[in-house]
């Protein structure tokens, strides 16, 4: 099992590339399937998840390509509608075909979703909504199926503004007869850059990126190209490793206005930001100062940065404290971060962080993607030596990172195999 080994203590300094947003492409390839028309999409970051997803289409009976970052998708050969257990539960974005597949084939059977051990995150509200469009949904084995001959338009309330349930319910209802109202819809901009696609396609869906979106059914989609957003949460990663190793760090090719929620915080935490529409620089003040975050849904703190502010506030002059309201189970990073010396202690769905003035190197074991990433610059600020295992969850959602970190100037390397030092709490 692969694991990065990193040398601390190096000041992060230079550019780095952002790549394609994961979490826009996986629904955008899902997308795919309510069409005829050949998809051109180019900006699709080169991650296991992507991988997956293309797996699961091609079981599906359709013709995929992928050169470089460019995916072609030709749905017309599709010739089944059933996700397996075996792609499903390595990925929980494989949910997002259930709508595509009832709508556009009239039947879809797909495993109950695994993915990162961040909480249950039920997919009852993408099944309500289903079911509130005309889907007869039922549940045998593990798996779910939805039935219709042809939905039809409904008026839709979500108790949270789920992403994955908005995605899957704008899908589904680009294809039903007459209009579907999503109230209390998430406005992420993957959210948005899914919508733009498939207005692209032909689908008629006003108000998106505001808690109100309107989706008239047409019968058909064509096909598209379209090019994918950049990763935020990435962006905002490589910003909290330049401002947490002391260092001079400038993402290109990102979107500045997705990320006002963490460029605040990294104001507050005492860092400098220069921000313009597709670069943004952070320079990392002497000491970082504590500074308390909650996150929420966008455009709030994402949760999927919260893993990295975590290990960024062990280093920060004062006392933290970072609220989850997202995910239960999210803060199983602590204790891996105690191990390499940090002050850290949950509290309900908070942490509270007494900064130190430097952490260790310590053999970590990663739970979950952003979990990775934290662990990951922590380890770049801390003395000595660190090693991440289980980075198969880091691969999921991160492009090339030990080359990109090595290009800022860290000492990071992947080794393969298992490693001599025991990790505390399993292989």
């Amino acid at each position: 099992m692969d694991r990065i080994v990193i040398t601390g203590g190096n000041r992060l300094r230079g550019q780095v590339r952002i790549s394609g947003a994961k979490n826009s492409a996986l629904p955008i390839l899902a997308s795919t399937i309510l069409g005829d028309g050949e998809c051109v999409v180019t900006n699709v970051p080169h991650v296991v998840d992507v991988v997956t997803m293309e797996k699961l289409l091609r079981i599906f009976g359709a013709t995929v390509r992928h050169e470089d970052h460019c995916v072609v998708v030709r749905p017309e050969t599709i010739h089944s509608t059933e996700a397996p257990y075996d792609l499903v539960k390595t990925m929980r974005a494989s949910i997002l075909t259930l709508g595509p597949l009832v709508a556009r084939w009239g039947r879809a059977t797909v495993s109950l979703p695994g993915g990162c051990a961040i909480g249950s995150r039920p997919v009852n509200l993408h099944l309500a909504g289903l079911a509130k469009l005309g889907a007869e949904i039922s549940l045998e084995h593990g798996y779910i199926t939805a039935k219709a001959k042809r939905l039809k338009g409904a008026r839709i309330y979500c108790d949270t503004p789920t992403v994955t349930g908005t995605e899957n319910l704008m899908m589904a209802a680009s294809l039903a007869e007459g209009t579907t109202v999503l109230e209390n819809a998430a406005k992420e901009p993957e959210v948005v850059d899914l919508a733009n696609f498939l207005i692209k396609r032909g689908a008629r869906i006003e108000g998106v990126g505001t808690d109100i979106v309107t989706i008239e059914g047409v019968p058909a989609l064509r096909g598209g190209d379209h090019e994918v957003i950049p990763d935020r949460i990435e962006a905002g990663t490589y910003l909290a490793a330049g401002a947490m190793t002391g260092g001079d760090v400038t993402v290109t090719h990102c979107r500045s206005v997705d990320l006002e929620a963490v460029l605040m915080k990294l104001r507050e935490a005492g860092a400098e930001i220069q921000a313009e529409k597709e670069w943004v620089r952070v320079m990392a003040p002497p000491r970082l100062k504590a500074t308390n975050v909650r996150t929420l849904p966008y455009p709030g703190f994402p949760t999927d940065m919260q893993a990295q502010m975590v290990a960024l506030m062990c280093l920060a002059e004062g006392t933290s404290v970072v609220t989850e309201t997202v995910f239960e189970s999210r803060f199983m990073h602590v204790e891996e971060l105690r191990r390499m010396g940090a002050d850290i202690r949950v509290e309900g769905n908070r942490v509270v962080v007494t900064g130190r003035s430097s952490l260790t190197g310590a053999p970590v074991m990663a739970s979950d993607l952003r979990a990775s990433a934290g662990l990951i610059i922590a380890g770049l600020a801390a003395k000595g030596i660190t090693e991440v295992h289980r980075v198969y969850h880091l691969d999921r959602g991160y492009e090339q990172m030990e080359e990109k970190l090595r290009g800022l100037g860290a000492q990071v390397e992947r080794r393969k195999g298992s490693a001599a030092t025991t990790v505390a709490g399993g292989g």
